[in-house]
């Protein structure tokens, strides 16, 4: 007993200062968001505001342009997580198959977008995507390979601004989902794939019957995180198209980011991350149950 509490001892000012930390930088700043989405919050004089009740959520779920938002946000979902699910799994079957040489190369070269910032990979895509004949893709397509007769305006049309900021999504993610798979494709026995191979099992047959099987508690881990992210995403759209052409290709975040800090409207901006928080937590917590009912077994 004295033993454990010596222990305890030792270990209290580093769970002291971790404590510390989540107070100060996550549990405060979440009750101060909660409590200024009831209000007409004057962040320069936040005595001076002014109580809205529920009226701030009344106006989140009568927004137009909440729903613009939000199909936006599942758009954006909907897209680049199987995209990203299905190139990185290909990847790591690529780079994990015997043949293939230099393999510490490939994975540094599919991983580099992830370590990447966003800025910097965001503002990559904008200058690929330029409107006329400045963007490398428009001049790729018109004056290389005369595919097109004119430029197209891809951040100037509403699907094809969210085209981009799909493609960077997709791109920047590969290699997340790629190294996660070579570990788990790694710590599968050798044996279960030489057994079917003995008994005549073709490659896709061995992928769908014995891989994806037995990585399953990985891809659940992987989805999750990749449709958090996408509900999450903001640094692309406000890099890329800042939310035009005309607000279309708003995102929640990004349309937050709006009302608070264009605006100044804070109450009804915490109203809406209140909303995005709540989606969020149930999005995860059903998730996580069924992540955590799955083993992988031998």
């Amino acid at each position: 007993m004295r033993r454990a509490l010596n222990q305890y001892a030792q270990v209290s000012p580093y769970l002291a200062v971790g404590f510390a930390l989540t107070i100060a930088f996550v549990l405060y700043p979440m009750v101060k968001g909660m409590y200024i989405s009831f209000f007409h919050y004057n962040v320069i004089k936040p005595d001076t505001s002014e109580a809205a009740g529920f009226g701030n959520f009344g106006r989140v779920f009568g927004d137009p342009m909440i729903g613009t938002a939000l199909r936006n946000s599942i758009l954006l979902a909907l897209v680049t997580v199987p995209g990203q699910w299905i190139v990185g799994v290909m990847l790591a079957l690529l780079i994990q198959v015997k043949t293939v040489r230099l393999k510490v190369v490939w994975r540094l070269v599919y991983y580099i977008p992830v370590i990447s910032s966003w800025i910097v990979v965001s503002y990559l895509f904008r200058f690929l995507f330029a409107d006329g004949h400045e963007g490398f893709i428009n001049y790729l397509l018109v004056d290389m390979l005369h595919l097109i007769g004119e430029p197209i305006g891809w951040l100037q049309n509403t699907w094809s601004a969210n085209l981009v900021i799909w493609l960077v999504s997709i791109w920047k993610g590969v290699g997340w989902v790629m190294v996660l798979y070579l570990a788990a494709l790694q710590s599968i026995p050798q044996s279960l794939y030489e057994a079917a191979e003995i008994d005549g099992a073709k490659p896709a047959t061995t992928f769908l019957q014995i891989t994806l099987p037995l990585v399953r508690p990985l891809t659940a881990y992987v989805l999750i995180n990749l449709i958090n992210g996408a509900i999450q995403a903001f640094i692309q759209v406000y890099a890329i198209t800042q939310g035009g052409p005309m607000d279309t290709t708003q995102l929640l975040n990004t349309y937050l980011y709006k009302q608070a800090f264009q605006y100044f409207d804070f109450g009804y901006a915490s109203a809406i991350s209140v909303c995005l928080g709540v989606f969020i937590f149930a999005l995860t917590y059903t998730q996580q149950r069924s992540i955590g009912r799955d083993r992988i077994e031998y």
